[in-house]
C-alpha cells in the first residue's frame, strides 16, 4: 500500500466522527437517543442508568465540533505514522 495523505485521511474521520455524532444529536431532538440506549443496554443484560437529557443545540455543536476534531486529529496522525514507518 502507498502512501496516505494526513489531511485527507483527517478529513474523512472528521466526516465520520462528526456526522455520526450529528446523528445521535438528531435522535435526542426526536426524542429516540432514551429508548435507544434503554434497548442496547437491556439487549447487553445491563440495566439502563444513564437518562438522556433535553436537546440543547449549542451542546449539540459543541459535541459535533469536538469529535470532528478528534477524528481529524485521529486521521491525520495515523496517515502520518504509517507514511513515516512505511518508507
Amino acid at each position: 500500500m502507498g502512501a496516505i495523505h494526513p489531511m485527507r485521511a483527517g478529513m474523512v474521520l472528521a466526516v465520520l466522527f462528526g456526522g455520526w455524532h450529528l446523528l445521535w444529536s438528531l435522535m435526542v431532538a426526536v426524542g429516540w437517543a432514551q429508548p435507544l440506549v434503554d434497548f442496547i443496554f437491556w439487549i447487553h443484560f445491563i440495566r439502563p442508568v444513564y437518562v438522556i437529557e433535553s436537546f440543547n443545540a449549542g451542546t449539540a455543536l459543541l459535541l459535533i465540533l469536538v469529535t470532528a476534531a478528534i477524528g481529524f486529529i485521529t486521521g491525520w496522525s495515523f496517515a502520518f505514522l504509517w507514511n513515516r514507518l512505511h518508507h
